[in-house]
């Protein structure tokens, strides 16, 4: 069975295009985010991370820094 530690899902209030922008702010130069996406049509805004370094509390804090909610998915 694979290890889907590397994988971090999170709920957040990012809901539209400008806002999805941010994200691309954050992660598309962060030297240990993979990759990563956002379902804005999940009524939680399910944000997943693909990071090998990075742990939720650190995404959570990139993501709160910029005014925008951010908390993990169990």
């Amino acid at each position: 069975m694979e290890n889907l530690d590397h994988i971090l899902v999170f709920k957040t209030n990012i809901s539209c295009e400008d806002e999805k922008q941010l994200l691309h702010t954050i992660f598309d130069e962060h030297d240990h985010v993979e990759s990563w996406s956002i379902d804005m049509e999940d009524s939680d805004c399910v944000l997943r991370v693909i990071t090998y370094t990075l742990s939720h509390d650190e995404i959570i804090n990139l993501i709160n820094q910029h005014g925008y909610e951010c908390c993990e998915l169990i």
